[in-house]
């Protein structure tokens, strides 16, 4: 459990900078600030995903919330106007915790109201309940419950509208709504789903406002639209004798099921962590973070990159797979996601980017097919399922190879030296990845260090396979293919100035730039380099890119290294690989710092103070979640996405490594 306490959750800047999570397994979410402020566009109590994992349309924006204790008032909600926060409901914020989902405490003058918001696995339902809870002490009113009549109003926004969007215009929003014994219909848009609203109030009423001007701080900064219009129809009202219930979701609900689809949410996410066998409490909370990625795709799975805007990326995914499945004991969904991106491959490549609106996937990556096929060496290791990889995949895998070693897109094939090379002029195909109109910030054309890293790594799996099989020649192919990339790679890419590697070699240049990719020819299982330039590898990245939260992205010696990712688009893109720090890479940057102390005593512990600032981290952005991004200097910033699978993954794959 990740708890907070009054002195962040009564400050307005301090919870309203906090966010919340909650996920159903097919691509929804619910998700805010602590403070109860929306301060993203993409932030609601009821983000529906339409076809799933994606489609995903803001419906119920969240509830304003009014306590009446004897007939006074107290606004429990927070919304960020034009220069004022209206109402201050914050102040009256005690406590939030996830136990295992988000719980709010409030306490007004003595009486103490309980709100908790989770969402049922596999459905676009959002469950909301306030209660009133023991008593905490005197207050003005009184503290006795059965001595006051106490009630709550709930006032439902909706906005309806695509959740990378805003709501601005009233034209297309049809405000009528259907009531029935125990729920509320709304469908304010003929081609998205109803919205239906399950509760046990006493009371309801017309209200059919339109709330003008909320400001998403996050959106602000970010350089976008900020402002929106959203619409309230109705109010419920609730004696709190009993716990105030609503359901909203695009199925058909009643509010009597809320206390077992509770349970039995409680139940899945217990199993969760049981089935991963950690018992710390960093470790647990990890577990359920990597949990909210995972979402059905089709009949498979697959991993949703990030919330709260990204979708399922073929990189991201893979990169994630080991440590958001083998190392939660959830391997059958390994065997789902890698069978699921199989059914996608074209021209010896999975994709990069499965589009929101569903269009054709894109294939512009040269590393996505790579990690897949670490991907599945790390499932077929830690399952002993070789069968499934003979029978589903290895055929596959061979016309990969032979697509690489003959040319596929963007330029991508084997060169006479054995090494992989990839691009063309305006795309990005490694994992920096940024492009700013035609401008590529980091193009990394020619052979860049961790894809020969990634290639050497495949051909040595494949050999393997090949062997393990009973296919003689393919494995002599495949390891003198091994041998020859890495003698190449050996010849060229060592920096002996700097003692480390290049990063891209292209032709006769080379790219002396300090930068995390190296890392790779050393952390990979089939290491490219021996064990004195393995050490001198790790050395360097630990003196000029490891900080408490990853690696920069670059070294701050650097002419063009930027400290803060900060300022409008065009400036963030230009800093996303720039210096900017990822969390993601802490978990190669363990993995190599293991292998060149294997002898160190206290191996395990220096491990411990390398990740001991994940623990604040929990509790210092998106709660319970690890972010895509830090800035490079200090305070160290979380930026970017709240939420980023393969931040979660390789942390809790190294964790469990101690």
């Amino acid at each position: 459990m990740i708890e907070l306490g009054s002195e962040i959750c009564s400050n307005f800047e301090q919870s309203g900078s906090r966010e919340w999570l909650e996920t159903n397994g097919i691509g929804g979410y619910a998700s805010s600030s602590v403070s109860g402020a929306n301060t993203r566009r993409y932030h609601g109590l009821l983000v529906a995903a339409t076809r799933p994992p994606l489609g995903r349309i803001v419906m119920l924006s969240k509830y304003e919330e009014i306590l009446t204790i004897n007939r006074e008032q107290f606004e429990l909600s927070c919304n960020q106007y034009p220069g004022k926060v209206h109402p201050e409901g914050c102040k009256w914020l005690v406590n939030f915790r996830l136990d295992p989902f988000p719980i709010w405490t409030f306490n007004v003058k003595g009486l103490v109201v309980e709100k908790s918001v989770f969402m049922v696995n596999g459905e676009n339902t959002t469950v909301c309940q306030w209660m009133l809870k023991a008593e905490s002490g005197t207050g003005d009113i009184g503290t006795r419950i059965e001595d006051n009549v106490v009630e709550i109003e709930l006032k439902p926004l909706l906005a309806f509208r695509d959740h990378h969007h805003l709501r601005n215009k009233r034209d297309d929003f049809d405000e009528s709504f259907k009531i029935e014994d125990g729920r509320v219909v709304v469908q304010p848009s003929p081609d998205l789903p109803e919205i239906d609203f399950a509760h046990n109030a006493f009371d309801i009423a017309p209200t059919g406002f339109w709330y003008r001007d909320f400001e998403y701080e996050i959106e602000r900064e970010r350089g976008f639209d900020y402002r929106e219009e959203l619409f309230q129809p109705f109010s419920f009202k609730f004696n709190l004798a009993e716990p105030a219930t609503v359901i909203a979701s695009t199925e058909r609900r009643f509010a009597s099921d809320a206390d077992e689809l509770k349970l039995s949410e409680t139940r899945r996410r217990d199993r969760l962590v049981a089935t991963s066998g950690v018992t710390d409490t960093l470790t647990k909370q990890l577990i359920l973070a990597a949990d909210q990625f995972i979402v059905s795709r089709n009949s498979g799975k697959t991993v949703i990159a990030g919330y709260h805007w990204f979708s399922d990326w073929g990189r991201d995914t893979m990169i994630a797979l080991p440590g958001l499945t083998l190392a939660t004991g959830r391997p059958e969904i390994a065997k789902s996601i890698l069978t699921e991106f199989s059914k996608h491959i074209s021209e010896g490549m999975i994709p990069n980017r499965f589009p929101d609106a569903g269009e054709t996937p894109e294939y512009n990556t040269v590393d996505a097919t790579l990690w897949f096929i670490e991907a599945i060496r790390a499932y077929s290791e830690s399952t002993n399922d070789f069968e499934f990889v003979r029978e589903t995949l290895f055929g596959k895998l061979v016309n990969i190879i032979e697509w690489h070693v003959n040319g596929t897109r963007y330029n991508i094939h084997v060169d006479s030296d054995g090494l992989l090379f990839s691009g063309e002029p305006g795309a990005q195909l490694t994992w920096m990845d940024a492009k700013i109109g035609d401008w590529v910030v980091t193009p990394r054309t020619g052979k860049a260090v961790e894809i020969q890293a990634l290639w050497y790594n495949a051909l040595c799996v494949m050999a393997d396979f090949a062997s393990r099989f009973g296919e003689k020649d393919r494995e002599k192919q495949y390891s003198e293919m091994a041998e020859m990339a890495k003698a190449s790679f050996n010849g060229q890419f060592w920096n002996e100035d700097a003692q480390c590697l290049y990063d891209v070699i292209h032709n006769e240049e080379r790219d002396a730039s300090i930068r995390p990719n190296q890392i790779f020819a050393v952390s990979l299982t089939h290491s490219l380099v021996e064990q004195d330039r393995a050490r001198k590898i790790v050395d360097k990245l630990e003196a000029e890119l490891l900080t408490p939260f990853g690696l920069r992205s670059l070294s701050p010696k650097d002419s063009k290294y930027i400290p803060i990712y900060a300022g409008s688009p065009m400036d963030r893109d230009a800093a996303y690989h720039q210096g900017t720090v990822w969390a993601w890479l802490i978990g190669p940057f363990v993995e190599a710092y293991r292998k060149v102390h294997v002898r160190d005593e206290k191996l395990d512990k220096r491990v411990e103070g390398i990740l001991a600032g994940f623990r604040s981290h929990l509790s210092a952005a998106m709660v319970g979640q690890v972010a895509e991004i830090i800035d490079a200097n200090e305070p160290h910033l979380p930026r970017g996405c709240a939420a980023q699978a393969w931040s979660v993954a390789e942390l809790i794959r190294v964790v469990k490594a101690i």
